[in-house]
């Protein structure tokens, strides 16, 4: 109750002599009644009582009051586990079709956290559009991975900061990992921003502006979850949409020296095999043709809500692969990825499935199996290295040495004949010497990745790197390091690419090229991109001619490449269940 009160006294803000009055003060007034609350609260609920009917003034009175005279901003509004948000009326909550845009930065995690914050808001009555000159409240999703990342949160920031100081936009909200990461620190920079909600939070952000709209507050809720995982809140998808992302799990365990994710994270936690398959056929149905599973450390993936329910312990026992370890307690029981995967690639022959970013510790054989076992799960494996230098791997705390982690690689395409793999590296990281450098390099000629994502070691607070180790290699010895490694990866994938010329491989047709409006673009089975004119070709075998469109499955020989991209010839189109 004396929360209550507290807040009271903050949501009633008096300026140039006129009593501003938040909706959320009518309501509490009336709970307040009967309670011991301070004599300043009491003679403001008779004040408020005074001027205003009893149910309290509407929203677009206080609108009118904040525009008459600018609120001063008081201490931030700062949800903790002993302060949560007090109870709010529904009509406060309403966003009465206040126009939101969502910029996404980063992983795919934050793409579709961006569609879990469209359902949230579009279900309190707010209207997401998909231009920013069309919005009266802007949110940033961001990403505090690398350094790079959060510079380009910044000076977004400052720009929204002038759009709002010029009155074209109304609030500004930071939400994800940046957010998570600076928590309401980040308001003595940037005092504009008007909400703050980490990846745990989305579900208070119709709370979180309703108490700023109404107090000039920051509101602010970076609070970390051990269970959320919003299975049961359907992602925005829209009805064209030819791809999507399902989140499986959220955070991570690994504690990697050089990553921040466990912090901005939290702890791992599995959605319910359930809730995912009945968000996968969902999809399917609205005509969705290629799915990625996604989780910070995918493949670790444990369903533990089914063990008291369920009599099959199909994958209960999976262990560790062989020469790779871990510095925590692994988690037991429940079902695991392989038994989601399964299920998963059941629900339609013609729905391509793939997923990311697994960890190569997770490849116990049984996933691979499954992989073998399903045409439709893509033969692409996402396997990061990091680095190829043993002394390396160990400063990272990655749990593998490259030995074993080759002897996995092998293991893949024993199972798996002609899967393509692609990794991560990072160049430079802590007392990198060139020798170790070189190992990395040599890693790269062995396997031979499809693609590579590669970046220069960028040092994270909070890390245990950021404790423990210096960020000692110079930035253009990194860069160099990067350079060179960046250009062995596309010699080899462009002699890959070139021994594929005259296949005939399956492509999904996503969408128009960005360099011609006279051809579509798609993926094969190895994550690709394809390029194919936009004509007309026959159905199957059946000599039928039907025009490409996105959603389509197609035939097309390969005619040309690069390092990174494939040209092709459409033959036919092709049932994504027919082709193996």
């Amino acid at each position: 109750m004396y929360r209550r009160c507290h807040l009271l006294r903050q949501l009633v803000v008096t300026h140039r002599h006129h009593l501003q009055v938040c909706p959320l003060v009518s309501h509490l007034s009336t709970r307040l009644s009967s309670a011991t609350a301070s004599s300043t609260a009491a003679t403001q609920i008779k004040t408020i009582d005074s001027r205003f009917p009893k149910s309290g003034p509407d929203l677009q009175h206080f609108i009118r009051q904040s525009q008459e005279s600018d609120p001063i901003r008081s201490e931030p509004f700062v949800v903790s586990r002993s302060s949560p948000i007090p109870y709010i009326d529904e009509h406060v909550l309403d966003g009465q079709g206040a126009k939101v845009f969502i910029r996404t930065y980063g992983c795919q995690m934050n793409v579709n956290d961006t569609q879990i914050a469209t359902t949230i808001l579009k279900n309190s009555g707010y209207d997401i559009v998909d231009d920013i000159n069309k919005a009266s409240i802007v949110m940033l999703m961001t990403c505090a991975i690398r350094e790079n990342a959060e510079s380009k949160v910044w000076a977004k920031l400052k720009e929204l900061s002038q759009l709002k100081s010029s009155g074209r936009i109304r609030q500004i909200g930071l939400l994800g990992c940046v957010a998570e990461r600076l928590k309401s620190s980040v308001l003595q920079k940037q005092p504009s921003i008007d909400v703050i909600a980490g990846p745990d939070s989305y579900r208070d952000l119709p709370k979180l502006l309703a108490i700023n709209r109404s107090s000039a507050q920051n509101a602010v809720n970076v609070l970390l979850s051990l269970d959320e995982t919003y299975s049961d809140i359907q992602p925005s998808v829209q009805r064209s949409a030819v791809t999507a992302f399902v989140s499986i799990m959220r955070g991570c365990d690994n504690m990697c020296s050089y990553c921040i994710v466990p912090f901005t994270r939290g702890r791992e936690r599995s959605r319910s095999l359930e809730s995912i398959v009945s968000e996968v056929k969902q999809l399917s149905e609205l005509g969705v043709k290629e799915v990625t599973l996604l989780g910070q450390n995918v493949n670790s993936y444990r369903d533990k809500s089914a063990e008291s329910t369920s009599s099959d312990t199909t994958g209960t026992g999976i262990s560790l692969v062989p020469g790779f370890k871990t510095i925590y307690k692994r988690r037991s029981g429940g079902l695991t990825f392989d038994v989601l995967l399964d299920a998963v690639a059941s629900v339609d022959p013609n729905l391509r499935i793939r997923f990311t970013s697994p960890h190569p510790k997770d490849f116990d054989e049984r996933a691979l199996r499954v992989i073998q076992k399903h045409p439709n799960i893509a033969n692409c494996i996402h396997l990061p290295v990091q680095s190829g230098s043993n002394s390396v791997l160990t400063r990272m705390r990655r749990g593998y040495t490259r030995e074993a982690y080759l002897s996995l690689v092998d293991r893949i395409r024993d199972i798996i004949p002609n899967c393509a793999l692609s990794s991560d590296f990072i160049c430079g990281f802590c007392g990198e010497t060139d020798d170790e450098h070189q190992e990395t390099v040599d890693i790269v000629r062995r396997v031979g990745y499809q693609s590579a994502y590669t970046f220069a070691y960028s040092m994270r607070a909070k890390t245990h790197a950021f404790h423990t180790l210096t960020d000692d290699v110079p930035q253009e010895v990194k860069v160099q390091r990067l350079n060179e490694l960046n250009a062995l990866y596309r010699e080899i994938a462009f002699d890959m690419n070139r021994r594929s010329v005259g296949e005939r491989q399956l492509i999904l047709v996503e969408d128009v090229s960005k360099k011609s409006d006279e051809e579509y673009y798609g993926r094969n089975e190895a994550n690709l991109k394809v390029i194919v004119p936009k004509v007309d070709i026959p159905v199957g075998d059946s000599g039928v001619m039907k025009s490409i469109a996105p959603g389509d499955y197609v035939l097309a020989e390969i005619t040309d490449c690069s390092s990174i991209t494939l040209m092709g010839r459409p033959v036919c189109h092709q049932m994504l269940a027919n082709y193996h």
